[in-house]
């Protein structure tokens, strides 16, 4: 067992800073970085590429839909074939980056309103899939667990890493609960370590009403954008090292 901690980060954007980036790098095992669709631009995407070299952190690209008002959280109707090229777009983006500073790309995952699209929709868990494959067939995609997103990766052939969330609630059919419901995303620090706890050594997890559903992930998401990301990290790699250590 190798249970990894990701975290979406580099989406600020301009003058507009969100996220403790420099400081949660450090408690992190690969990052999503935003490629300037729904969040990021060239400043931040050179800046967080730098941050992750110089920490030994893993390079993944973070793509979404084109909404930089919406934070990319909004439903955009494109096309199978929009969504394929605007996904190998952004890894584009982020990827003349990571060859400014010698950084091998590891990874892609999908943000938001997109991620979210793609669990549910195998056609657009598909475009996406292909995107990347198109891209770069060594680059692995990032799905969630027992979603559409994983039967997409192996239909082309990709190498994928399971998902689960640390500070979001799950649905009865093992899917993420929006965030336009209240107490979708989870602020108690102590419950968010609890339940990651039993993700890893029990492959299970407590659904927003009361059932247990299995998962059994690789890798575990913080968001970079809440506001207890720092301490919520710091308190999972603890978790992670004990496990990891244990196992």
């Amino acid at each position: 067992m190798s249970i990894d901690l990701n975290c979406d980060l580099g989406e600020s954007f301009g003058a507009y800073k969100i996220g403790n980036d420099e400081d949660v790098i450090k408690y992190v095992d690969r990052v999503n970085i935003a490629c300037g669709f729904h969040a990021g631009d060239p400043i931040v995407m050179d800046k967080t590429v730098m941050l992750a070299k110089n920490h030994g952190v893993k390079v993944g690209a973070h793509p979404s839909y084109r909404d930089l008002v919406g934070f990319g959280r909004r439903f955009i109707d494109a096309s199978v074939k929009e969504i394929e090229n605007d996904i190998i777009y952004q890894i584009g983006a982020l990827h003349a980056f990571c060859v400014k500073h010698s950084v091998k790309m590891d990874h892609v995952k999908p943000h938001g309103a997109l991620y979210n699209y793609a669990m549910l929709n195998f056609e657009v868990a598909l475009a996406i899939a292909k995107g990347i494959k198109a891209f770069d067939h060594n680059l692995k995609m990032v799905v969630l667990c027992n979603s559409e997103m994983e039967k997409a990766a192996e239909k082309v052939g990709l190498n994928y890493l399971k998902e689960a969330f640390a500070d979001r609630h799950y649905d009865q059919n093992g899917k993420l609960v929006s965030r336009k419901i209240a107490g979708s995303v989870i602020e108690d620090v102590d419950l968010i370590v609890e339940r990651v706890k039993y993700m890893i050594l029990e492959g299970v997890v407590e659904t927003v009403d009361g059932k247990i559903i299995n998962l059994k992930p690789d890798t575990i998401c913080v968001h970079g954008d809440n506001e207890k990301a720092l301490n919520i990290t710091k308190k999972l790699k603890d978790l992670l090292k004990e496990i990891n250590k244990n196992s």
